[in-house]
């Protein structure tokens, strides 16, 4: 039994695959989780929760390796504003936090924060740009902070513009991107795409071996949306969601791009699809791991005699086009807690998990790897997380 527990293993379930850690922003705090092999069970890890050291946790992301986690906190306006910031947190036995440092981003009230592949760069995606009299920001756009990670220690170090100078001839800490940002993508033929809420586009980036992000020959990409919430991609192709209602589509649509030369997007042939009946306010899209899939969450329903019902909408992606199609399944969409924010996937890709703001939980599903079905956990799919729950981020086990 003693080496059973040291294992993090008990007679009803199998060894410790990862580690899932969800934000809150009632008490600005982090839970952790064991992800149970056999079951998927989630059960608090020692010490859990833990503070955010800092104020509206909005985005989590885990270095390569799982050794360090980094916590975007918003901050908050007003007459009592506090400046956001990232904490630095590393991963101990168990996977519990500890608290290391924090910084600042060049910008303010930064919102997303996303990792390159390599697990050596940290980008930041700022609300606005500094505007100073060297460099104004008249349009009110955003920013990405560049961050290079030490693989020793996992603490960051600024990352300057060696594109853009201001008009005193000075570098700038920063790359602008468009108005009112919102979430950025690290694609694996090294762009960066960013989506502005503020005129629905898309910014590229190409990410140079250095973490430079240049501008590349192609411009801001128009989409055309009316409310994009989210961008994920897979290999070659980029899907977005656009959340915005139409006579066609009360559920919103999923616009599918083709990633090409020099960071551009072309549309999709065929173009964009169609939420599934009685869903409402897509949020937030995965591509599984295997590149078959694409899940939505769906904030709310169409459905007038139970609007608040939140789900997953499931779809197939043609690995030779990526077109997508509507996952032939009779419980499709999939049923989850109230108001999902994020979902993730386990290291091991038998599970999905998506944290839900409303109901302030988790939801686990298993993943049938053949057919896209989503299926409860065998002992129970919902798991207590944190008020009003954010975002949330996985990890194999330490390296």
């Amino acid at each position: 039994m003693s080496v059973a527990m040291g294992l993090g293993m008990t007679a009803c379930g199998g060894g410790t695959i990862g580690y899932l850690w969800v934000l809150g922003t009632q008490y600005n705090q982090i839970v952790g989780y064991k992800i149970d092999d056999f079951t998927g069970n989630l059960t608090q890890v020692l010490h859990s929760p833990f503070s955010t050291n800092g104020t509206t946790p909005v985005s989590i992301v885990v270095k390569a390796g799982g050794r360090y986690v980094y916590v975007v906190n918003k901050g908050t306006t007003g007459s009592n504003a506090t400046p956001g910031n990232i904490s630095v947190f590393s991963v101990g036995s168990g996977g519990t936090l500890t608290f290391q440092t924090q910084y600042s981003s060049r910008g303010s009230t930064p919102v997303w924060a996303t990792i390159d592949s390599s697990g050596s760069f940290l980008y930041v995606l700022d609300t606005l740009y500094p505007d100073t009299p060297a460099y104004p920001n008249p349009n009110g756009y955003g920013d990405i902070t560049v961050f290079a990670i030490d693989a020793n220690t996992g603490r960051l170090q600024l990352v300057p513009n060696q594109q853009i100078k201001d008009s005193n001839q000075t570098q700038l800490t920063f790359f602008p991107v468009g108005p009112k940002p919102i979430m950025s993508k690290v694609t694996g033929s090294g762009c960066l795409f960013t989506i502005n809420s503020g005129d629905q586009t898309i910014f590229p980036y190409s990410i140079g071996s250095n973490g430079q992000l240049t501008v590349t020959a192609n411009s801001t990409v128009q989409t055309g949306a009316g409310n994009l919430t989210s961008i994920n991609s897979n290999g070659s192709y980029v899907y977005l969601t656009d959340a915005a209602a139409t006579t066609d589509s009360p559920g919103g649509r999923v616009l599918p791009y083709t990633a090409g030369s020099n960071c551009s997007l072309n549309t999709l042939t065929g173009g964009a699809i169609n939420n599934l009946g009685l869903t409402s306010n897509p949020t937030y899209s995965m591509v599984d791991s295997q590149g078959k899939y694409l899940y939505v969450l769906n904030r709310s329903s169409t459905n007038s005699q139970n609007p608040a019902t939140s789900s997953i909408s499931a779809f197939t992606i043609d690995s030779a086009t990526g077109k997508l199609q509507t996952l032939n399944s009779t419980n499709n969409p999939f049923s989850v807690g109230s108001g999902p924010v994020c979902v993730v996937e386990d290291p091991t890709n038998q599970y999905i998990y998506t944290s839900n703001n409303i109901s302030g939980t988790v939801t686990g599903k298993l993943i049938n790897k053949h057919t896209g079905e989503l299926a409860d956990l065998q002992r129970g799919s919902n798991f207590p997380a944190t008020g009003l729950a954010t975002c949330l981020a996985v990890s194999g086990n330490v390296n």
